[in-house]
């Protein structure tokens, strides 16, 4: 039995409701699971490694609800930093296309160690690009990565269908049949996914969008996903865009369509949900349908603020997402709780938007979109999920009337002392255990460069 004592953290949010930070307190990790929370514990037998959290806030680890690994290669790329939506998709389409194993294998690695920096322990990561020229078993290498980091993943199998020469915006040679997408979908969860309480990996399924699928396919993977009992989740109300082209395509607003074709439940959540009306919101709270607010992603394509202090109000199930890399362009989650604190303080109110629900999104919020309630508080029997970051840096200086709202609206999202994922510690100090940083910086930057050179010589000769 593997035991870990957290000694004299100087403030712990439990994000328990009802329960306000505790100071001055222990915590015992036994087998990844948290045992003991107290005052100067003296466990027997001693445990294998102390940490001193005298000068931290600790938190739940962090959950976040959607995000794209593979876009941290196409970062700050000059041709599409002023792009909205649609027009970045068609641009970033033809880098896309050239992804392969290495590609991304470093992608990923670059986006998990970003989340884990940044105190997140668990993440989804929606990959929907298969193109033709590679293997398909892009998941596979995303899976084996977080499992060598110690990540806690909720990989989402995505899926496009619907190419440019059926009306849809993807180039037809990243896009596969319904066929060859659902016996990938079924390979995946007989492989990887475990639906026990504290699992590292399940597997959910998630068709892009719904100007890049079919209908038949959405309506398929509803079905299958619920044979299979596993998740389901897509983009949803990201762009007025995506809305008219709903009404001009299929006839319906994108929540009526999505209704039809069986996507709302407690086992479903949309990205982004910005332009949901009045009464969705109401009729998302009904059928528990979940939605993954991405604050930065929204504001950096133009695309709009979601609605989340009234879906929060209503009772829809709401959590944080750092969203892709291209769109961010950061995979730093205690970034995005900042500017989760302030955007919804404009034009809502400033009370839109207390320190103590960014909190909730950041942590049981995502713990109940994904449907794992072992994760997003610290209590006894909880996952011994943890990020630590210290007090006693300048930043935070006149801060600590209130310490547990402190990373919240001050300092610049510093990187975490400590994360700790099932009682494994992966940052110590600042640092990811047992990775390169440098060496893995110019790894990404010579496969990000490789890929964009192969594109801009196909588009060359594609122009001739």
């Amino acid at each position: 039995m593997s035991r870990m004592l957290v000694r004299n953290i100087h403030t712990l949010v439990t994000m328990v409701e009802g329960e306000k930070p505790l100071h001055g307190v222990d915590l015992l990790i036994e087998d990844g699971k948290v045992t003991a929370i107290g005052n100067q514990l003296k466990p027997e037998p001693q445990p294998d490694r102390v940490l001193d959290g005298s000068r931290c806030v600790a938190y739940p680890g962090f959950v976040n609800t959607h995000h794209h690994l593979y876009q941290t290669l196409t970062r700050n790329i000059p041709k599409v930093q002023n792009a909205k939506l649609f027009d970045w998709l068609l641009g970033l389409y033809e880098v896309w296309r050239e992804l392969d194993p290495e590609a991304v294998e470093v992608s990923t690695r670059i986006g998990l160690g970003e989340l884990l920096l940044s105190g997140c322990t668990t993440t989804t990561d929606h990959f929907y690009v298969f193109p033709k020229s590679a293997p398909t078993e892009f998941l596979d290498v995303e899976i084996d990565t977080a499992r060598e980091m110690g990540m806690r993943f909720h990989p989402t199998r995505g899926s496009m269908s619907r190419g440019k020469s059926n009306g849809g915006l993807p180039p037809d040679d990243v896009v596969q049949t319904p066929d060859q997408i659902l016996k990938d979908c079924d390979r995946l969860i007989a492989k990887y996914h475990d639906p026990n309480p504290f699992s590292m990996c399940r597997i959910v399924l998630a068709p892009c969008s719904p100007f890049s699928v079919t209908t038949e396919l959405l309506a398929e993977t509803a079905v299958y996903a619920r044979q299979k009992q596993v998740f389901l989740h897509t983009h949803l109300c990201e762009t007025m865009d995506e809305e008219d082209f709903c009404l001009q395509t299929l006839g319906l607003r994108p929540l009526d369509y999505m209704e039809k074709v069986g996507w709302v439940g407690p086992d479903v959540w949309y990205a982004h949900g910005i332009y949901f009306s009045d009464e969705e919101i109401k009729r998302l709270a009904a059928t528990k349908t979940g939605v993954a607010h991405c604050p930065v992603s929204n504001l950096r394509l133009g695309s709009g603020i979601c609605k989340v202090p009234q879906l929060m109000a209503e009772g829809v199930r709401v959590g944080l997402a750092v969203d892709g890399s291209a769109s961010n362009d950061s995979s730093n989650f205690l970034r995005e709780m900042q500017i989760a604190l302030l955007v919804h303080r404009v034009g809502t109110g400033v009370e839109a938007m207390p320190p103590q629900n960014v909190l909730k999104l950041a942590t049981v919020g995502g713990a109940s979109i994904l449907g794992q309630p072992e994760i997003g508080q610290l209590k006894v029997g909880s996952a011994a999920d943890l990020a630590m970051f210290r007090l006693d840096r300048i930043d935070f200086a006149g801060a600590m009337t209130d310490p547990a709202s402190a990373l919240l609206f001050c300092g610049a999202a510093p990187r975490a002392e400590y994360t700790v994922v099932a009682g494994r510690v992966v940052v110590e100090k600042g640092q990811l255990v047992g990775v390169d940083e440098e060496a893995l910086f110019e790894r990404a930057n010579r496969v990000a460069e490789r890929m964009l050179s192969t594109a801009e010589k196909k588009l060359a000769v594609s122009y001739r």
